[in-house]
């Protein structure tokens, strides 16, 4: 037991004995384990009967349902999905899912968090944080080669942190690493070792390892991931069309095995579509496509009792955002905001919008799904109080405002019942709905928007990418609002460092009362999202990220 103690972060001691006292639940036990370096098996054996078991270095992946017998698999085959394609260039780059979803297909992540929102190790076999969490050393595993031949060294992620950490690269990773002021914070320590010197203690390391602009691209990459598609997956990119279609080739020489015993993956062939939804909706119902990326509610109504398929589903922190930016009129009044998120009636915009299908929102970026959310009473609707508010902002006669958003969603829905339910506050809502390229042009730049924001596995994760500024004083770049706000973006680097999750969440607590009070943004509820496809797949989830993890997919046909 002793031994055991050593070769395991003191903390996991504490969280143990908090499970113990019923203060914190067995999932989040085994969250906090895993985050610290035990492996899923070991934090499930503590959590079970009480004690450590030794650490044990995981195989790469997350099963997505319990493993089928080697004589059950069945290898061949192609998967089609419908799912826009988008231009890809440097991966780092990456705004959107479905780009990560083609290039994830080549190239892997040091991290992997699963669908069941735990993070394990995959390119590294394990990592460890010092007490202080300040120091964290991540370790690779031997012998992955690259599809071109070469092997995985700590050189390859050396290379992948300097583009991260460089502002000319343009990577949403260097908000998430805020905390490595730069590339001396990066230690190679060997051939298959690297130790990382946090500025600023932060226990979100592994989970932002896979954020999807963190695909590990080889040394010798250049910029354009087209052209030079050299990953350690178990695919290769035999073609890709930008608007068209893009086709991915079994490997045979990758690094993990099946159950079977034979290098992954099961599927012969992946091939992706570039289709609109309604015609994505079309193309499943036909025979033509196995699946649609990112169904949408009337998708899932469309689609839920077709003969043959299977719905996924999971709940997850992906939302839409209304927001508004603090840096124009009227929107740099807080009343006024205040007045436009009390014309929120959560649930009537939850049933019309998404069917219902969903958790009702508070009005700050935080999930009920994340492990340290704070509960609390849902807002009530309140066009009278919101209309005083107007009144007090100088708008005695109401307010004329337009609210910008895309069409390929919810946003419609959500956008006209926000409408219908702001006009006895007195707001006059025009609506300004486009395209999806007409949106996403211009996102960081409408005074008020709607903004579709993906999962994060832990609550501290977007508030660093949405709600703070950089070293300069700067808002960062995905800071669509330009709300910073001093006393948040403390307790926040506060909430980064805090391991035990009871005392992160009473931090929480506090900056969801912040952006509930005075913040940019009105968040009406959270959704559930769904893979459907035909039974014949087998081994399939659904992810909260909506990401494409096939390795492991079989098609039984």
């Amino acid at each position: 037991m002793t031994d055991s103690k050593k070769r395991v972060h003191p903390a996991i001691w504490d969280m143990q004995s908090a499970l113990r006292r019923g203060k914190i639940s067995r999932r989040e036990f085994i969250r906090f384990a895993t985050l610290l370096g035990m492996s899923v098996g070991a934090a499930t054996i503590a959590a079970q009967c009480g004690a450590p078991a030794q650490p044990e270095a995981p195989a790469g992946g997350a099963a997505t349902e319990a493993a089928p017998a080697a004589a059950a698999v069945k290898r061949g085959g192609t998967f089609r999905k419908a799912m826009q394609l988008q231009r890809i260039d440097h991966p780092a780059r990456f705004s959107w899912v479905q780009q990560a979803n083609v290039a994830r297909q080549v190239g892997e992540y040091l991290t992997e968090t699963g669908p069941d929102n735990i993070t394990r190790p995959y390119l590294l076999e394990r990592w460890e944080a010092s007490e202080d969490v300040k120091t964290w050393t991540l370790y690779l595993r031997k012998g992955i080669k690259f599809n071109n031949g070469d092997e995985l060294t700590a050189d390859d992620v050396l290379f992948n942190f300097s583009q991260w950490l460089n502002p000319d690269v343009g990577s949403s990773m260097l908000s998430l690493l805020s905390y490595l002021g730069g590339m001396q914070n990066v230690e190679k320590v060997d051939d298959y070792t690297i130790r990382l010197h946090l500025d600023q203690p932060n226990i979100g390391v592994p989970e932002h390892l896979f954020h999807y602009p963190a695909l590990i691209v080889h040394r010798s990459f250049e910029g354009d991931f087209i052209k030079q598609p050299i990953g350690t997956g178990a695919f290769t990119l035999e073609e890709y069309a930008e608007g068209e279609r893009a086709v991915l080739k079994r490997r045979n020489d990758y690094w993990r095995k099946g159950v079977d015993g034979q290098p992954l993956p099961y599927l012969d062939e992946i091939i992706y579509v570039s289709l609109e939804k309604d015609a994505a909706v079309a193309a499943v119902q036909s025979g033509q496509v196995d699946a649609m990326y990112q169904p949408r509610a009337s998708d899932w109504q469309a689609l839920k009792d077709m003969p043959g398929m299977v719905v996924h589903d999971a709940s997850t922190a992906v939302t839409t955002v209304l927001r508004m930016r603090v840096d124009v009129e009227p929107w740099s009044d807080n009343r006024v905001r205040q007045a436009l998120k009390m014309c929120q009636d959560r649930e009537k915009i939850l049933q019309l919008a998404y069917f219902g299908q969903g958790d009702l929102g508070i009005d700050a970026h935080v999930a009920p799904i994340h492990p340290e959310y704070c509960e609390k009473p849902i807002p009530k609707y309140d066009p009278e109080r919101a209309k005083q508010l107007l009144a007090e902002a100088g708008y005695p006669d109401g307010l004329k405002v337009t609210l910008a958003t895309k069409n390929d969603l919810e946003e419609p829905e959500y956008a006209q019942a926000l409408k219908e339910m702001a006009a006895p506050a007195g707001f006059d809502i025009e609506l300004d709905i486009t395209e999806p390229s007409g949106y996403w042009d211009r996102w960081t730049e409408v005074p008020l928007g709607m903004t579709s924001w993906t999962h994060r596995p832990l609550g501290t994760m977007v508030l660093p990418l949405a709600y703070v500024a950089d070293e300069n004083g700067n808002p960062v770049e995905w800071n669509e609002t330009r709300w910073v706000d001093e006393e948040f973006t403390t307790l926040l680097r506060q909430a980064e460092r805090t391991l035990d999750v009871e005392e992160r969440r009473k931090i929480m607590c506090k900056l969801e009362d912040i952006q509930m009070e005075r913040g940019s943004i009105g968040i009406a509820y959270w959704k559930k999202v769904w893979n459907i496809v035909p039974e014949k797949f087998k081994n399939v989830s659904a992810h909260p990220t909506e990401y494409d993890l096939l390795y492991e997919v079989w098609l039984d046909a």
